[in-house]
Formats: C-alpha cells, structure tokens, sequence
C-alpha cells in the first residue's frame, strides 16, 4: 500500500491523469444496478494521493496551480460520467437515422461537461489543502460545493452523486432524511476517503490516524443504527388517517417500445392494450398510466375520454400522462406544447391538470431553441418550439387518498422540488406520484439510477411514492423507500397495491438544505483550522 500511495503521489503529467481516470471508471462500480460501493474506499483514497502530488508539485502561478488541480478531478469525473451515464447515448439510437449524428457527444461530451464541476472539486480541495491524515476534510469540502453547484447550476444534474452509493438499501437510506442528499454525499465522501489513507507510513498508529479511523467507524454505525431505529419505530402496518380506508391504486406498465410509441398504425393496438391491462374486477381508486401515454393529444378525441368511460368502474378515476396543448398568441405559430398529468373521472372528464416545471435540456427544449431550431436542430422529442414549462409547482387533489405532487421523468431526481408547497403542512401532498417513460434508455442501468433516485425523493420528503413506468421498473413504497410492489423493467403488466398511508415530517422538508450548508461549513471551517495549524507549525 505505501509503494502504491508513493507511485501516485509521485505520478505526473498523463500517469497521474490515467490513474484519475481509471479510478473514475472503477468508482462507477458503485452506482445502480450493481451497488458495489467498497470500490469507493480504494477509489477517493487514490484521489487524495493524487492530491498529495499536485500540492507538491511546487507550481508558480494562480493559473497554473488551478489547471493542476483542476485535471486530476477532471479526469476523474471523465471517467466516472462515462462509465456510469453512457446509456444516455441510447436514446439517440430510438431515431438513429435523425439523431445518430449526436452520439459522440452523448457518450463523450456530457461525461466531459459534468466533469467540469469535479475539476472545480480538486481545485477547492487543492486551495484547502494541507498535510497529514486530516487533509481528506479538504476532499470532502471541495466535492461537497461542486456537487451541490452540480445539481443546480445550468438546470442542475444530481444524477449518480458520488455519495448516493452509501444508500443502496432502505436500513442506508433514512439518514437522507435528516441530511439531504447533498449532506450525505459530503459526509459519503469523507468517510469513503479515510481507511486507506490512515494506513500507509503507520498513520494509523498516529493520534490523528485513530482519531479518523474512530471517527469513519462511528458515522458508518450511526448511519445505519439509525436506520434500523427509524424502521423499527416506522412499523411495517399501514397507517389509516381518519378511520379511512386505504388508498388503493393499480400501476400500469405497457412497455411499449419507444421506436414504435408514436407510430400512427400501431394506435389503436397500444390503446387497447393499455385498456385491457387496467380493466380487472377488483375495485381500485386510482388506475395510473405512465408519462405520455397517448401519441395524440388526448383533449382532441373524446372517442379515447369515451373507451375510459367505459373502462373505469364507478369511483375509480385515470392518472394519466399526456401532452396538453395551448394555442399560440401574439404572433406565435406554434402554441404551447406541455407535458402534462390528467386526472380523469369515471365519466371521461378531465377535471384536473398539472404541468411539468422542469424540463430536460436536449431532450424537451433547445437553449437558444429558435436559434437552433433555425439551424435545422430539434431536440429528440420533435415538437416544433420545444415544451413549456409550468410556472409553478401545485397539488393535485383527486376524489381520495389526499392531495399529491405529480413529478414527471426526471424531476423526481432534484432534491427541494417540492418545497416551494411547504408553508404549512395542511397543504403538504400526502404522497409523491412519478409517471415516467425510461424507454429511451432501454435495458441498460438508466432505469435503475432513475428508480434509486425516485426512492430517495421519498425517504427525503417523508413520502410514499407511486411510479408508473411505460417500460420499467414500476413502483409503490412507504415513506421510509421500502417497496411494496414492482414490475421489473422490460416487463408488461399491471399491478394492485395499497398505497402506504404514514406520512414523515422530516428534517430536510422543515428545512430544506440548511443541514447540508452547515456541514458543509463546518468541513471548509475545519479544512482551514487545521491548514492554519500545519502553517503555524511549519514557519521557521
């Protein structure tokens, strides 16, 4: 082990960015659907060791002390981005004669944009940095701001955080709900960071190496006792509010190819199968159909508002995804386009819509869009203008079960989205309903990422989560991220459930990212003491 630390610190030039960038595509490892989290106490230890050789490295020069730190995390999130994201490429594949063209910079230019904020990680570390065994604070401080500025600049992408490996299981997940995910990830990173760095040169038999291991120990233990005491408090019977009966749904996933989603002449074959797969004799409150289901707009056929008349027992009402369309106005030739929820009554009347706020760059709008779209670019979903979005997040409220936040696609994976209808808690949404079309992504390990995502959303905010799917993986869980039931991915199919009704105020609904900022206070207050320290004991 210290041959191996000596290397990488005395590693320079392309060695040292080789090992950042292997240590990139191996931390990978760690994300859904293989969850091999270890990796990450070999991976962030070889990133402190590259650290070590760059402060070392005795640069002259603002720029270039910056450019040095700046390329090893750089080539570390390259690395990791594209071993754990190149399954966004697949979309471009569904139209391939239209869209082919734009793979390299699926594959390669998204992992090179998101790589930025990692080099901006180092580059914080290294202005933090100090020696001995407490340096990893430094690490875990400049990831802490970079992966928060990464999940909300630029329409914000907290997908595949390196922390979200320390939750793989729902005992690991409940510490999400006093934290936040951008509090675990900066705790996640500093704990990841400390066995291996302690160990080599007898560090460990150090006070400051012992006091780390103890402290690495502790969190881990206190992370997941929590967690056991949360769900040993939490129960496994459902809770009634009132003496009301308990909300009962049926998920339905189509899986329905996304090549052949919109084809005119398969319309009335997919339609029919979406009406069958809802139609059981057990009685449910709400049948939920996934985002976008119809290839037309649904305000427009009242044949299709006629056939779920029909399909829908008295009482049971249709949460569908569907595009709603508005005329345009002062001189707009296209309208506007939204991606919408609908609620349906079991006379074929919508009563109810709610739009989705944030929209997916590329896929559902262009920046610059007209400019682009002048250029004779469209973004995947071909709607001339690109979607609208909502101006506002709102409730929904249907016939039973209580109010609830519709989050469409990806929505679901930022965290606060929802804390905009937290003034008080008689108007909080009593569940979280995510309707979703994974099918651009097929059978690769997108869907699983977007559903671990969706499942930390709830045990953040304290709510059971609904998810329809058109291709998978389908769900219901309670508030705590423990599922109830499932249609696997590729799979079709419909399934029953009863929607757990116990709802969690939980530190980060109170107070959203308050947690995460003092952390992360703290981690750059202790940084700084002890580089203080180390000057203090170092001047002649």
């Amino acid at each position: 082990m210290d041959r191996f630390a000596d290397w990488l610190v005395l590693a320079s030039g392309r060695q040292r960015w080789f090992a950042a960038f292997a240590a990139g595509i191996v931390s990978a490892l760690a994300t859904p659907p293989l969850d091999l989290f270890p990796v990450l106490f070999l991976t962030l230890p070889v990133l402190v060791w590259i650290m070590d050789g760059v402060q070392s490295d005795g640069r002259s020069g603002i720029v270039a002390n910056f450019l040095g730190a700046f390329a090893p995390g750089w080539w570390f999130g390259f690395g990791y981005c594209l071993a754990s994201l190149w399954w966004i490429g697949n979309s471009l594949l569904v139209e391939a004669e239209s869209f082919a063209w734009a793979l390299p910079l699926a594959i390669l230019g998204v992992p090179a944009g998101l790589a930025v904020f990692f080099g901006f990680g180092t580059a914080i570390a290294r202005a933090l940095w100090f020696e001995g065994p407490f340096r990893v604070l430094a690490l875990a401080s400049g990831f802490a701001i970079s992966e928060y500025l990464r999940g909300e600049i630029l329409t914000g992408f907290p997908w595949n955080l390196l922390g979200q490996a320390a939750m793989p299981f729902p005992v690991a997940m409940q510490v999400i709900s006093v934290l936040g995910l951008y509090g675990v990830n900066a705790l996640a990173i500093l704990v990841f960071s400390i066995p291996l760095t302690v160990l080599p040169k007898g560090n460990s038999g150090r006070l400051s190496g012992r006091i780390l291991l103890v402290l690495c120990v502790a969190v881990i233990g206190g992370q997941i006792g929590y967690g056991f005491w949360r769900l040993g408090n939490a129960g496994q019977s459902i809770e009634l509010r009132g003496g009301e009966p308990p909300l009962r749904v049926r998920v339905v996933q189509p899986d329905i190819p996304q090549r052949e989603k919109f084809r005119p002449e398969k319309e009335a074959e997919f339609m029919a199968e979406y009406l069958r797969l809802s139609s059981k004799p057990e009685k449910v409150d709400y049948v939920i159909w996934p985002e976008s289901a119809f290839p037309f707009l649904l305000t427009d056929r009242r044949d299709m508002l006629a056939a779920i008349a029909r399909m829908l027992p008295d009482g049971t009402e249709l949460i569908t995804g569907g595009l709603r369309a508005e005329p345009g106005i002062g001189g707009d030739p296209y309208g506007n386009v939204y991606n919408s929820v609908y609620l349906i009554n079991d006379a074929g009347e919508i009563y109810d819509a709610a739009d989705k706020m944030h929209l997916v760059p590329f896929g559902e709008y262009l920046p610059l869009q007209s400019w682009l779209e002048a250029l004779g670019l469209r973004q995947l979903t071909n709607v001339r203008g690109g979607f609208e979005a909502a101006s506002e997040r709102r409730l929904m409220q249907g016939a039973r079960g209580g109010p609830f936040i519709a989050l469409v696609c990806y929505e679901i994976i930022f965290p606060g989205e929802i804390r905009p209808l937290r003034p008080d808690d008689r108007y909080r949404a009593k569940w979280l309903l995510n309707l979703t079309n994974d099918a651009w992504f097929g059978n690769t390990p997108g869907p699983y990422q977007h559903l671990r995502l969706a499942e930390l959303r709830a045990v953040e905010e304290g709510l059971p989560l609904v998810r329809a799917a058109n291709t998978g993986i389908s769900v219901v869980t309670d508030a705590y991220g423990r599922e109830v039931v499932r249609i696997g991915l590729s799979q079709r199919g419909s399934v029953d459930a009863e929607v757990p009704q116990q709802t969690v105020i939980t530190t980060i609904a109170r107070y959203g990212n308050l947690p995460f900022l003092l952390l992360a206070g703290l981690l750059v207050l202790l940084s700084l003491v002890f580089k203080w320290l180390n000057y203090r004991r170092d001047r002649p």
